[in-house]
């Protein structure tokens, strides 16, 4: 159920961005409000923190303290979402060079960098643990 709900979250956003995106360029409103570069570091944050809950609950559940199993599904589908999220805000990161503050984004996708490399930590940790439990 709840990977349900992730993908239909993820799909949402992959479909509305655009659409906002283009919207803002239409209107040329560039400096204050929702730019294009505001936007898609918006989208990098929402799907690191996503990813970095998975790896957390997934955690959890490793450490038998919510549901039943080992975790290791859910993280490495985290691992794999925080690699991809690291991936995509590192590119933001290099393609807007402004500053914070210029509406380039750039703050946002050092903090979806942040939450994709928390997601990866807490991934490895349910990995390890699941490993040790198995061997």
């Amino acid at each position: 159920m709840n990977m349900k709900l992730v993908s239909f979250v993820l799909l949402c956003a992959f479909l509305l961005v655009p659409t906002l995106a283009s919207a803002e360029v239409t209107n040329s409103n560039i400096g204050y409000g929702l730019t294009p570069g505001r936007l898609w570091a918006t989208m990098d944050a929402v799907v690191g923190l996503i990813s970095a809950i998975l790896a957390g609950l997934s955690l959890a559940r490793s450490a038998g303290r919510f549901g039943t199993g080992s975790g290791r599904r859910g993280a490495i589908v985290a691992m794999v979402v925080g690699l991809i999220v690291i991936a995509y805000a590192g590119v933001h990161v290099t393609i807007f060079p402004g500053g914070p503050g210029t509406g380039d984004g750039r703050v946002g996708a050092i903090f979806a960098i942040v939450l994709g490399l928390t997601s990866m930590i807490l991934a490895g940790i349910t990995l390890r643990r699941s490993r040790r439990r198995a061997g």
